[in-house]
């Protein structure tokens, strides 16, 4: 009879032991949960900084030239916020950068003018630009140089020589 008693003993407390590293577990696991989700509202404060909803941001100011790293001001009520931006060195300016469009292909060549041009539909505005809603951008016509394959150049130099 003892030896049933302290075999029941035994699994009791194995038993208790197991149960409680379950709670243990589940405890930690729920602290981590609460934790990282109070990390990234922190991360998110420190974006924007800001309860405000309507702010209103002024165009990338590159640091130097007319492309490159700068930064843009922004003002909420009665906050005021500067972020880092980037104006690529390719844009198209009469656009702006923060003005995002979807172009068609470029149209045939217009021999009179030697230019092609295309449109572009607004895509995106970013920062509350003002964009226009659709784009017209031109080039010049390129002029098509005919080049000999490989082949060809072959042949007519064994034929010259």
């Amino acid at each position: 009879m003892p030896l049933k008693c302290l075999i029941m003993f035994y699994m009791f407390s194995f038993c208790y032991r197991m149960e409680l590293r379950a709670l243990c577990v589940i405890v930690l696991v729920a602290i981590l949960a609460v934790s990282s989700q109070a990390a990234k509202k922190k991360d998110k404060g420190k974006k924007g900084g800001s309860d405000c909803s309507e702010w209103k941001w002024s165009p990338c100011v590159p640091n130097s030239k007319d492309c490159g790293v700068g930064t843009r001001e922004g003002t909420c009520k009665e906050e005021t916020s500067k972020l880092k931006c980037k104006i690529p060195c390719n844009w198209k300016k009469p656009f702006g950068a923060d003005c995002k469009y979807k172009f068609n292909n470029w149209g045939e060549c217009n021999t009179e003018t030697n230019v092609k041009s295309r449109t572009g539909t607004l895509k995106k505005a970013l920062y509350n630009a003002e964009c226009q809603q659709t784009v017209e951008a031109t080039k010049p016509c390129s002029v098509k140089i005919k080049t000999k394959t490989k082949g060809e150049f072959a042949k007519t130099n064994i034929q010259d020589g």
